[in-house]
C-alpha cells in the first residue's frame, strides 16, 4: 500500500510553535516516528509533504492520483475554511484521512468546524503524534478488507 502524508500550514514548525498544545517533537522527529511505523507495517509505503501553501497542497493532492491507495492529511489552518482543498480531495477519489495533533474540538471555537473532513472517510484528532500512526494503521485496514 502506499500513503501520501500531506502536512499544511506551520506544521514544519512542530517544537517550536506552542509547545504546550502541539508538544516538544519536531517535524523531522515527527517524520521519522511515521516512516518507522510504515516499516513496521512491511506492507505499506509512503511519501510525506509538507506546504504552507494552499495551492502547492492542492497539487500534492491531484499528484496523488494513480500513484497511492490513500491519502492522510493535516490541513492545518486550511481546515476551515478550505473549500478549494475539499474539491480537491473529493476530484480524487482516494480514501482520506484527515488528522490534528490537538483535539480541535476543544479549542477555540472558530477550530471546532472542518470544511476538509467531508472529503474524507475519517478524522482522528487530539492524540498527538500517534494521530497519524493511527491513520496509517486505519488505511492499511480498509486497504485490507477491500483485498479480500
Amino acid at each position: 500500500m502506499k500513503i501520501l502524508i500531506i502536512n499544511g500550514p506551520n506544521i514544519n514548525m512542530l517544537g517550536i510553535r506552542e509547545p504546550e498544545v502541539y508538544g516538544n517533537t519536531s517535524y523531522e522527529e515527527l517524520c521519522s516516528m511515521i516512516r518507522e511505523k510504515s516499516k513496521k507495517l512491511n506492507a505499506v509505503d509512503l511519501d510525506i509533504v509538507q506546504s504552507n501553501i494552499e495551492g502547492e497542497i492542492i497539487n500534492f493532492i491531484q499528484s496523488a492520483l494513480g500513484k497511492y491507495d490513500g491519502i492522510i492529511i493535516n490541513p492545518g489552518a486550511y481546515t476551515h475554511y478550505s473549500i478549494a482543498i475539499y474539491d480537491a480531495l473529493r476530484a480524487v477519489n482516494l480514501p482520506a484521512i484527515e488528522v490534528h495533533l490537538s483535539n480541535i474540538y476543544s479549542r477555540e471555537d472558530f477550530r471546532h468546524k472542518s470544511v476538509t473532513t467531508t472529503a474524507c472517510i475519517g478524522q482522528i484528532c487530539g492524540f498527538g503524534i500517534y494521530s497519524y500512526i493511527l491513520a496509517i494503521e486505519a488505511l492499511v485496514s480498509i486497504q485490507s478488507k477491500k483485498a479480500e
